[in-house]
């Protein structure tokens, strides 16, 4: 399997927003190894073209959706420096393929970690702040027909992310019990809280760290970790208005156009 070529097929469809088929009917063998090989070839070849890492993001990390896809841990992915956008700042509805929204709580590192062993304690301890974020996700894979192999292979559909203007100490916050809504179109579409992100965020952060040093690499100093979604994502169109608000937190707004 040429897992350069297949990252090949995926940045092709991103900067064509052509999708592709199903990359797990095309290789029937694609085994979860095989689609994070995939997914740091295509990173290796954005860095080449001057991209910059500037986090992770968690994936999967609540029950229904790992039931969803038959699995039992989170996925991850990486996070590039021309995927973020500012709050205040338009989305552009034609730039992606088939883009949803998700509500996360951004974690900004004022420490490395680096698996094995890494615990919810060394998490709060290398925190520097929580900021309230939307990840927007988008798949290179057609009509989102995918399975987890397909999504890992595919920065595990990392499109675009907003950070609030407010940063909280994770010491003032109980991210177990921190409550979340999330607003669309000025109504109210969904509403959780932390424990429903891999039992709470900072674990799902410490997995991440561990899962990780499989591949020798570290969450770095000054890097942003999206923790994971509080509720299911929802599908953007030009000229939807997202908000999502957390206790203690505020909130942060993204349009699209």
């Amino acid at each position: 399997m040429n897992y350069k070529e297949i990252a090949e097929r995926l940045l092709e469809s991103e900067a064509s927003k052509i999708p592709v088929g199903p990359l797990t009917e095309q290789y029937p063998d694609l085994s979860i190894e095989d689609a994070y090989h995939i997914q740091l070839a295509g990173i290796d070849m954005k860095l080449s073209q001057g991209r910059r890492i500037i986090g992770k993001k968690i994936g999967l990390t609540s029950r229904g959706m790992q039931k969803l896809l038959g699995v039992n841990e989170p996925d991850y992915g990486h996070l590039l420096d021309d995927m973020l956008i500012l709050e205040g700042d338009t989305l552009k509805r034609s730039d992606l393929i088939a883009p949803k929204v998700e509500g996360e709580l951004a974690f900004v590192l004022k420490e490395t970690l680096k698996g094995p062993g890494i615990t919810i304690a060394d998490v709060y301890r290398a925190t520097y702040g929580i900021f309230p974020s939307f990840e927007i996700v988008d798949s290179r894979v057609r009509d989102w027909k995918i399975k987890l192999a397909d999504t890992i292979s595919d920065n595990a559909s990392s499109a675009r992310l907003v950070l609030g203007s407010k940063m909280a100490s994770i010491k003032d916050l109980d991210l177990k019990l921190i409550g979340m809504m999330f607003e669309k179109n000025g109504e109210m579409v969904s509403s959780g809280v932390g424990a429903e992100v891999w039992g709470n965020p900072a674990a799902a952060v410490a997995w991440l760290a561990n899962k990780l040093s499989v591949f020798d690499i570290a969450l770095e100093k000054g890097e942003i970790i999206l923790a994971g979604a509080f509720t299911a994502a929802e599908k953007a169109e030009a000229g939807d208005i997202f908000t999502v608000s957390f206790q203690g937190l505020g909130s942060v707004s993204i349009k699209f156009v």
